[in-house]
């Protein structure tokens, strides 16, 4: 029995009625609510919820929404906090996103979140209304969004399933991305079977705005007029992202996917201008976009985090479909939509914006002082609750976790122990096939493919994009104040070891930040994970989340906000683990970024390698091509990932390096090609003191992938000063050679040369390959 089905029955279900027919049987376990939760709520409401409150407790209690399996676990990120890390915080984790001070009166706000389940159901759209709903997360803190990023993660690339999400999902992101006129500046894409089921679509947006412009999402002053503006309401994703998002999909239940929403680039850009307007003229006084759970999920939150409560009117409510049922109009998430609070006094004001940029609204109702949430439906009650009950103060709960059994059998298995030694590239030919075939694989190749679909460049603010190690952005033209973000995560390091894997994921996109010369300054983080019903994933999840708040307290960053992505899985398999995070850092003049590569200009400046290098390769993309899994992932050592920060970071500033690139995946010898590859310029290395240095062997030193460590490119003319620096903070540094603009080749003296051409048609011929 539906939600509608259950209205038409009960002839709109009112309150009234609700407390007359305690015994007519609702669809609380088809909505996704559990006994004990539809038992709380009848409990909680001192009667049966009505139809209309069921489809507003259903949502807003879901995995996706609640983050009921999670919430004890994620109040580590407030608790390990130090003042040093507060004192540039001016919004924190509860907000539609975190801001943090720029410096000059100027503010960013980013967040990532994840729209996974309904990318896999519906590729494009679900990709799409993705970044439309980060994007409004960003427009709702008064801010201006100004650049996107795409985390991806896809099943095997030739699995005949991967064709319709590859294309579908890059184009949805492109499509939507590109029509607002958002530079898409970096993310990452991997491949692997494990995600087949379950691809994992995360999307980033970062916006700017004065220290003045900043708005919270809250409905106070009663009296104050409550407001739906944007497109109209439709039946497209009813339910959709927050009950997609909190169930895994599995073939012995009936099927549960309700429509994708759909989304419409044009009209969301027309209302990130009306919103700006609507914010420079001070006419709103608290403001919530609507995503996950739509009109249920902006009522409730607004009331929830105001001094009191609201009454509205649900007819008055525009609609595309004018056949939904109340339930379905709250639960609808149509795309393009934002609820505002408004003085009676700005009403006239609010009117004259709406119709400057023909944007439809209509007046909802209005902020009441008695603490209650109450909808009507033309004038009878059919929603009366407390809305803290639905927003905020849902069931917690404490899921078993544990070790699984099976994790000390999989750390014993080492790549080293599981294969001949023997078989393992030794001479120069092998070295170099082993070199190609590295970075033709598909989580090394070149993502040109899929970054050459994206506009990077469109409103002319972007200082560095992919391939570079981390997206930079101007936010203010006259003193080049901008901001650096970089995404990482790797899902087979945090399968070998679910707490030192989301440490290894700050690690990088920290030190991706810092290659690139910014300041990192703040996190945001989307989880990636299975079911928390199952003891494993949640023993996965908790140690990830443990893991990550240490980290940052560690590193001095804190985390302003994210999201949890829960329920990846098909049937019982699981993804591997996958905390992708986010890390932005701070600029005081764009200028003077670092790019990852060296440019033709270069030829000559010396090559260096910070950092030193272990026999490292468990987890590590060379054992994912021999197709092993085990062991332990390498080892994580914060307080060097924060000298080594701070060094590439004074050396950025300084003009004593002119490139810059991180080792992680792949190693040295993705990194050489990468750096070699970014202006088509090559170089000439040697190995033979970093091996003896390290103890290691060829092989190992250029495929280990050790952290730490970092390759750049510093001129003759800084040398002296560049090692001076490095020597007094006891840093391990490295000469490993140098550019070399006329050899059109990367040459590893003593063991091969790899032409420029050779390079470039096995790193950029995957994608096409495979995708056309």
């Amino acid at each position: 029995m539906s939600a509608e089905v259950a209205e038409k029955e009960f002839n709109i279900d009112t309150v009234d009625n609700a407390a007359a027919s305690p015994d007519v049987e609702l669809p609380w376990a088809e909505l996704g609510l559990k006994q004990n939760e539809f038992e709380e709520i009848v409990k909680i409401l001192g009667r049966r919820p009505t139809a209309a409150e069921l489809a507003m407790y259903s949502v807003m209690w879901s995995e996706h929404c609640s983050y009921k399996s999670t919430k004890n676990h994620l109040r580590q990120f407030g608790q390990k906090v130090t003042e040093e890390m507060k004192k540039d915080l001016m919004v924190g984790i509860g907000e539609n996103a975190g801001v943090t001070d720029l410096g000059d009166g100027w503010a960013v706000t980013f967040k990532i979140e994840s729209h996974n389940s309904p990318s896999f159901v519906e590729p494009y759209q679900g990709a799409a209304t993705g970044i439309g709903g980060i994007v409004r997360d960003i427009i709702s803190m008064g801010a201006r969004p100004v650049a996107v990023m795409d985390p991806l993660r896809f099943g095997a690339i030739d699995h005949p399933d991967s064709q319709r999400v590859v294309h579908g999902v890059v184009s949805g992101i492109g499509g939507y991305g590109n029509s607002l006129g958002l530079p898409n500046i970096g993310g990452e894409t991997v491949f692997d079977p494990i995600y087949q089921g379950n691809p994992l679509v995360n999307a980033l947006a970062v916006g700017t705005l004065r220290h003045e412009d900043l708005r919270l999402a809250n409905a106070s002053g009663v009296g104050n007029k409550v407001v739906l503006f944007g497109a109209r309401t439709g039946g497209d994703g009813i339910g959709g992202a927050s009950v997609l998002a909190s169930e895994s999909f599995d073939d012995t239940k009936p099927s549960k996917r309700p429509a994708v929403q759909v989304g419409d680039p044009f009209a969301e850009k027309v209302l990130i201008e009306c919103c700006l307007e609507l914010f420079k003229n001070s006419l709103v006084e608290g403001i919530q976009d609507l995503g996950a759970a739509g009109i249920s999920c902006a009522t409730s939150e607004l009331a929830s985090n105001g001094e009191g409560g609201m009454r509205v009117e649900l007819t008055d409510v525009l609609l595309r479909d004018p056949t939904l049922t109340p339930g379905e109009i709250l639960m609808s998430e149509s795309q393009e939509r934002m609820m505002a609070v408004v003085t009676p006094e700005n009403v006239a004001a609010f009117e004259a914006v709406m119709a400057k940029w023909n944007v439809e609204y209509s007046w909802l109702g209005e902020v009441t002082d008695d603490d209650r949430l109450i909808i009507t439906w033309n004038g009878e009650v059919i929603v009366d609750v407390d809305p803290k009950t639905v927003a905020h103060d849902g069931p917690v709960y404490d899921r078993p976790y544990a070790r699984p059994e099976w994790q000390d059998a999989l750390q014993a298995d080492t790549f080293r122990g599981s294969v001949n030694a023997a078989i393992l590239p030794s001479t120069g030919d092998e070295l170099k096939a082993a070199v190609l075939e590295l970075i033709a694989s598909p989580n090394m190749c070149s993502k040109n493919w899929i970054t050459d679909q994206y506009d990077r460049y469109v409103g002319g603010n972007t200082a560095l994009s992919s391939p570079d190690d981390a997206g930079v952005v101007r936010v203010d033209e006259e003193s080049g104040l901008g901001v650096a973000i970089a995404t990482d995560a790797n899902g087979r390091y945090t399968y070998l070891d679910p707490y030192a894997g989301a440490q290894l994921a700050l690690a990088e996109s920290y030190r991706n930040v810092a290659t690139s010369g910014a300041v990192p300054a703040a996190v945001s983080d989307c989880l990636n994970y299975g079911s928390p019903e199952d003891s494993d994933v949640m023993w996965q999840l908790a140690e990830g989340i443990r893991g990550l708040s240490d980290a940052c307290m560690e590193l001095g960053v804190p985390v302003t906000g994210g999201n949890v992505s829960l329920y990846n899985q098909t049937g019982d398999k699981a993804i591997h683990p996958t905390p992708v995070v986010a890390t932005l850092g701070k600029f005081d003049d764009v200028a003077r970024r670092t790019p990852s590569g060296w440019r033709p200009d270069a030829d000559g400046q010396a090559i260096y390698l910070l950092g030193e290098t272990y026999d490292e390769l468990d987890g590590s993309e060379f054992a994912n091509l021999r197709g092993h899994l085990g062991g332990l992932p390498p080892k994580v050592d914060l307080a060097k990932e924060r000298l080594l920060g701070e060094l590439l970071i004074n050396a950025s500033r300084d003009g004593m390096i002119d490139a810059a690139h991180d080792l992680s995946e792949g190693g040295l010898a993705a990194a050489l090609n990468e750096m070699v590859l970014r202006y088509g310029v090559g170089a000439r290395v040697a190995l033979d003191d970093l091996c003896e240095r390290d103890g290691i062997d060829a092989f190992t030193a250029l495929f280990s992938e050790s952290q730490a460590r970092a390759v750049v490119a510093v001129p003759r003319s800084e040398e002296v000063r560049f090692n001076d620096m490095v020597g007094a903070r006891g840093y391990a540094v490295t000469r490993l050679g140098v550019v070399d603009a006329e050899s059109g080749a990367l040459e590893v003296q003593g063991q091969f040369t790899a032409t420029i051409d050779e390079l470039r048609e096995a790193h950029e011929g995957t994608l096409p390959k495979y995708f056309g």
